[in-house]
């Protein structure tokens, strides 16, 4: 098993634990969590925390990558006006390769016109903008439609985050039975 490559998107104002807690888990299990953004540098969450931007868009490919992920909070609304963001996005979802957005997400995956017939969830703010953008909202904790794995808060990252594992090939093949 080669480790997984994952790009993460992210701008100021991300949610926090969006962001940190999915990049955490699976770099425990062994990824590689490449952050991306407008410009190389600091990023600030909506809480306070601090993540440093590692690559941009200009000097990425979605074929580097084994998934992406795009948190929630406010970055999703600052990344999905610019054009190399929204383009990397669309052709990530359309290469097949997994996608987890989770939250507000779904706004960069709106902007990149790649909802229409899908089934998804998010944050209840956003969900009339996803199904003006063809999509069927569902709200529950994680829904799984092809290669979109989509989660509502931060309250669902530990099912957000067990279905990223999954779908790169970390984490385990089957959910444990309860009592065992």
């Amino acid at each position: 098993m080669t480790q997984p490559k994952i790009a993460m998107v992210l701008a100021n104002s991300f949610e926090d634990s969006e962001a940190i807690e999915p990049k955490n888990h699976l770099e425990s299990l062994g990824a590689d969590v490449v952050t991306i953004g407008e410009t190389k540098g600091a990023v600030e969450g909506k809480k306070g925390a601090t993540m440093q931007v590692e690559r941009t868009f200009a000097e990425v490919s979605p074929d580097e990558f084994d998934m992406l992920i795009i948190p929630g909070g406010g970055a999703p609304e600052n990344l999905r006006i610019v054009d190399q963001a929204v383009a990397f996005t669309r052709r990530f979802v359309e290469s097949g390769k997994p996608v987890g957005s989770i939250c507000h997400g779904p706004q960069l995956l709106i902007s990149a016109k790649v909802l229409d017939g899908r089934t998804v969830t998010a944050v209840k703010k956003i969900r009339d903008d996803v199904m003006n953008a063809g999509a069927h909202y569902v709200d529950e904790p994680l829904v799984i439609d092809g290669n979109l794995i989509t989660s509502r808060v931060p309250g669902d990252l530990p099912q957000f985050n067990e279905a990223l594992a999954q779908a790169v090939g970390l984490g385990a093949a089957e959910p444990a039975l309860a009592g065992q």
